[in-house]
């Protein structure tokens, strides 16, 4: 999962467009030359032909001496001079100055705006599938030590998204200065201390696509040149229940609560306008939210569930995607009537209220404060009488007991040490276990079989389109089940 409000602080997680944010490269030049071709006028740097994506922004190829090469500004197929920014023993970086020979797999993206939040949009959609799977199988290979043949054979192809433009649900805008001194809406690149100011985020549902430009002047005027604390805004719109809600991210003190109301509605249609008190920062250590106007909240319909989300709660960002992990989850659990089954980090029910609907007994536990009041406002609205647990589920899991199937998605640094043989210990007949992270899931993965399970099933889901980010559902099963 993509989203930093409480799972990846990360983010995005948040790497985002709260976490798809990868390190910006200057577009290169494209030439006509062919590969074999010196490089256009003389220029200094290699010639490379690119072999595949990494997991990051970067392609991938080998310079004249073998060296790995990290190259940002590439797609597989290309061939192009290297302009190498960072030389180890083992591997090198660098930037596509010139395009010799293009890939038939790159494609103009629709947005130059230069924000790194769209890092494989030069790369037609097909070859991002082909590539985000074919990481997946890398992850199981190096990390897990996974036979490559049977890597090859467990992981299914990569799920689809039926957008691959505004499918996001939310964008997550960092705050800035032009050199005015006037407010900025944008996003802070990887690896960048400047924010890039954008106007409107064609990754963005058509209802908050052009938020940056209409929130960034309603703030200008709201501040008067003056310091509202304000450090990040994040913009959350549902094209199933029309709502958006705009959340204010300031440090604690004086906020012109009356006008700043009056002056977003002006400016963006909305339901709700919060603001969230917190520590700046990645940690982002909530103090107070407090609505401002509206609802307070925001709604959403995924997979026949209604679930109100608080502004720091997290939430999938590719709604129709995410239904999608929510049927893979309870196919591969296989989950009958009064069956026991635990959701661990549960966030505010997308797993939850599904698995108590297929009538599984069902335990949820989950650490954020904000998601465990709206995961317990969403069963009660729900109707669904479900054991819910605020608590980490490394400490809470062993007092559960045993179990007959298990859910868990934890944040990208995947399951802390431990917690996969507090699992076995439960020893559920089967484990669907949802990642943002290959690298870590692959990890786990190999602990899971160490402990008597079997991965049986890996399906890469396509959750993010245009990004090197990919989820994966997987499917373990106990020995002997």
């Amino acid at each position: 999962m993509i989203d930093t409000s409480t799972r990846n602080d990360n983010a995005a997680s948040d790497r985002s467009v709260d976490t798809a944010k990868a390190q910006d490269a200057a577009a290169p030049e494209v030439a006509t030359a062919p590969a074999s071709a010196p490089c256009a006028s003389g220029a200094p740097g290699e010639v490379v032909p690119i072999e595949r994506m990494s997991f990051g922004s970067a392609a991938v190829g080998h310079l004249s001496d073998g060296k790995t090469v990290f190259v940002e500004g590439a797609v597989p197929g290309d061939v192009v001079r290297v302009e190498l920014t960072e030389e180890k023993p083992r591997f090198a970086r660098g930037r596509a100055a010139e395009i010799l020979e293009a890939s038939p797999d790159r494609v103009a993206p629709p947005c130059a705006a230069g924000c790194g939040g769209c890092p494989w949009a030069p790369l037609a959609y097909e070859a991002q599938l082909v590539a985000k799977r074919a990481n997946v199988v890398d992850a199981l290979v190096r990390t897990a030590h996974m036979d490559a043949a049977r890597a090859e054979a467990l992981v299914g192809s990569c799920v689809p998204s039926k957008r691959q433009w505004g499918y996001r649900n939310k964008l997550e805008l960092s705050c800035g200065a032009d050199g005015a001194g006037r407010l900025i809406l944008g996003m802070r690149p990887e690896g960048g201390a400047d924010v890039v100011s954008l106007d409107a985020c064609p990754l963005a549902h058509r209802n908050i696509e052009g938020a940056p430009k209409a929130l960034r002047g309603a703030l200008r005027y709201l501040s008067g040149g003056s310091d509202l604390g304000l450090f990040r805004v994040g913009v959350r719109g549902s094209l199933r229940t029309r709502d958006v809600e705009i959340a204010l991210w300031t440090t604690p003190g004086p906020f012109p609560r009356a006008a700043a109301a009056k002056t977003l509605a002006s400016a963006l249609k909305n339901t709700s306008v919060v603001r969230v008190m917190a520590d700046p920062g990645r940690a982002r250590k909530v103090k107070k939210v407090e609505a401002i106007s509206g609802k307070g909240c925001w709604e959403e319909e995924v997979a026949e569930s209604r679930l109100l989300l608080s502004a720091p709660s997290f939430a999938q960002v590719n709604t129709a995607q995410a239904e999608k992990l929510v049927e893979l989850v309870l196919a591969g659990l296989e989950v009958e009537a009064g069956d026991y089954v635990a959701d661990l980090y549960a966030g505010a029910g997308t797993f939850t209220l599904p698995l108590a609907r297929a009538g599984a007994e069902v335990v949820a536990v989950e650490s954020a404060g904000s998601s465990v009041r709206d995961l317990r406002r969403n069963a009660e609205r729900a109707g669904a009488d479900i054991d819910i647990i605020g608590g980490d589920a490394a400490r809470e899991l062993p007092e559960l007991g045993e179990l007959d199937a298990l859910v868990v998605d934890p944040p990208r640094a995947g399951l802390a040490d431990g917690v996969v043989a507090s699992i076995a210990a439960a020893s559920p007949r089967r484990v669907a276990y949802v990642s943002c992270d290959a690298s870590t899931w692959a990890r786990d993965a190999a602990r899971f079989e160490r402990e008597g399970y079997r991965l049986i099933r890996v399906t890469p889901v396509d959750l993010f389109p245009q990004t090197y980010h990919v989820e994966v559902v997987s499917i373990f099963e106990r020995s002997g089940s």
